[in-house]
């Protein structure tokens, strides 16, 4: 993410958005009420008497302004929509108090007009600038002869797969086998071959798989290989994946790893309610007596959550007392086990009667 313009006066900021997880970052940027700006296309009547083009219309694209009133990121697709009564374009095209779609895109500056630019959005773009555009790791999750990938992104988890070896027989030594074993493995490094300069590759499964891809990298992809650690779950797929998350592999890889540092939060949050201790707090009415006692040590607040409920004031009050806001993405399974608790919770320095 880039800053391209800002004017704090009047609470105007140009921003280019330059990778997938930066149009995550946006999606929480941008709130219902706020005026955004930004080149868009419509597809525009054609009057000059040409059968074909009126028929089709004319794509036009030029610069459209709306009051956002609705806000889609969609995870699997990567897609930002932001929809809205249009205040500013040209009206000899578009009219204005119209509805309009606009696609935030990647490369394509967006501007963003509000009335109050809140601490933790404004923390939200530094940590979106400082951020790498790196892949912190590509996980391959392999058992028997299916593998699963997650690319560990800022807002959370992206899969791909899973990718079939269709491998039938369990004699490792039969040359047929080992042949088609072979071309499962080399269907899965092409995929993650299509991602460029990541550092680590973690290669998890309950068995033999993923010792027998490991040396297969060895062989025939050694740059790989070096980058490669197995870790050992109890099950592959999606749930092998997770495991690698919540054990901490990742945070011990890159401590910038934002998902695994969240997992590791949340694990020791559940890890202290299942001891029963009184060192914990959860829901919005126990995390308000405790952040008034000045008991907080972290606040655990989910991203969605915090214009919607309004949390903005008990946030700066943790931090006001030394205490520390993590905010918990809603895209990992973390956050949807935080959401079952009221969205917030807190591990506390003292208990709080």
């Amino acid at each position: 993410m880039k800053i391209i313009y800002q004017d704090k006066k009047n609470g105007v900021m140009n921003l280019l958005p330059e990778t997938l997880d930066d149009l995550w970052h946006l999606s929480h940027i941008i709130e219902v009420g706020d005026n955004i700006y930004s080149k868009t296309s419509r597809r525009i009547q054609d009057t000059t008497g040409d059968k074909l083009r009126s028929d089709r219309g004319v794509k036009k694209t030029f610069t459209l302004g709306i009051s956002v009133e609705n806000i889609n990121f969609h995870i699997f697709t990567g897609k930002l929509r932001l929809t809205g009564p249009i205040i500013q374009g040209p009206e000899d095209i578009i009219p204005l108090g119209s509805h309009h779609t606009i696609e935030a895109k990647i490369n394509t500056p967006i501007k963003i007009s509000k009335e109050v630019w809140s601490n933790w959005i404004l923390k939200r773009i530094n940590q979106s600038i400082k951020a790498s555009k790196k892949l912190s790791a590509i996980i391959i999750s392999l058992e028997d002869d299916v593998a699963d990938i997650g690319l560990i992104r800022q807002f959370g988890v992206e899969y791909y797969g899973p990718i079939m070896g269709n491998i039938s027989g369990k004699r490792i030594l039969d040359k047929s086998r080992q042949k088609k074993l072979n071309q499962f493995y080399q269907s899965t490094i092409e995929v993650i071959n299509r991602f460029e300069d990541v550092s680590t590759f973690i290669i998890a499964g309950p068995g033999f798989y993923k010792n027998d891809f490991f040396k297969y990298l060895k062989d025939k992809f050694p740059k790989i290989a070096k980058k490669s650690i197995l870790e050992n779950t109890g099950s592959g797929g999606r749930s092998g994946i997770y495991e690698v998350l919540k054990n901490g592999t990742v945070e011990k890889l890159t401590s910038e790893n934002r998902i695994a540092y969240e997992m590791s939060i949340l694990e020791k949050l559940f890890e202290e309610m299942s001891k029963g201790t009184s060192k914990v707090a959860y829901g919005r009415e126990e995390v308000n007596k405790a952040v008034n006692s000045g008991a907080v040590e972290k606040l655990l607040v989910l991203d969605n959550s915090i214009k919607s409920k309004n949390l903005e004031n008990l946030m700066d009050m943790v931090e006001n007392m030394s205490g520390k806001v993590i905010v918990i993405s809603s895209e990992h399974e973390g956050g949807k086990q935080l959401e079952s608790l009221g969205s917030i919770a807190a591990l506390l320095r003292y208990p709080v009667n």
